[in-house]
C-alpha cells in the first residue's frame, strides 16, 4: 500500500479523488489517524451534494462516524490505480533481486522525452513516485 506520506504529496500536488467502490482511505487527526478504511456499496459510500462530496458511514461499521468531508480523507491509491493514471507515460515496470537480499522496483516513465526512472522496495510506492514526478511536471 502507499505510504501517507507519498499519498500526501499526490494529493497536495493536486492528484483528484473520485471515491469508487474498493478505493482505500484514511481520515486526517483525531481517534482515527492511521486507520485505514475501504469505500464500499455496503458500508461506506460517497455521497455527492451540490456542497461537495461525503463519505457517509453506513450501519454499524464505525459507530462514532455518520460521514466525513473528502477534503478530510487521504486517498490511498491502489497500484493499478497509479499505473492507470501513468496513462501513455508508463514504459514498464521491472523487479530486480538484490545480491544482499531483497528487491528492488523500478517504474520506468517517458517524461517531456526523458526517460526516468523511479525505484522502491514496493511497486506501489515507485508507481507513486512516478505519478508524482508526473503531475509536477505537468504544473
Amino acid at each position: 500500500m502507499i505510504s501517507t506520506t507519498l499519498a500526501r504529496a499526490l494529493r497536495d500536488a493536486g492528484l483528484v479523488w473520485t471515491p469508487a467502490s474498493g478505493d482505500a482511505f484514511q481520515i486526517a487527526g483525531g481517534e482515527f489517524e492511521g486507520d485505514v478504511f475501504t469505500v464500499s456499496d455496503m458500508t461506506i459510500e460517497p455521497h455527492h451534494y451540490p456542497t461537495g462530496t461525503v463519505l457517509g458511514f453506513n450501519g454499524t461499521t464505525e459507530w462514532a462516524l455518520d460521514s466525513v468531508a473528502l477534503d478530510d480523507a487521504l486517498w490511498l491509491p491502489r497500484e493499478e490505480q497509479l499505473r492507470e493514471l501513468l496513462r501513455g507515460s508508463f514504459r514498464f515496470l521491472e523487479r530486480e533481486a538484490l545480491p544482499e537480499g531483497g528487491v528492488v522496483y523500478r517504474v520506468v516513465i517517458e517524461l517531456g522525452g526523458e526517460v526516468r526512472a523511479f525505484d522502491s522496495d514496493d511497486a506501489t510506492e515507485a508507481y507513486g513516485e512516478a505519478l508524482l514526478a508526473l503531475i509536477r511536471a505537468a504544473s
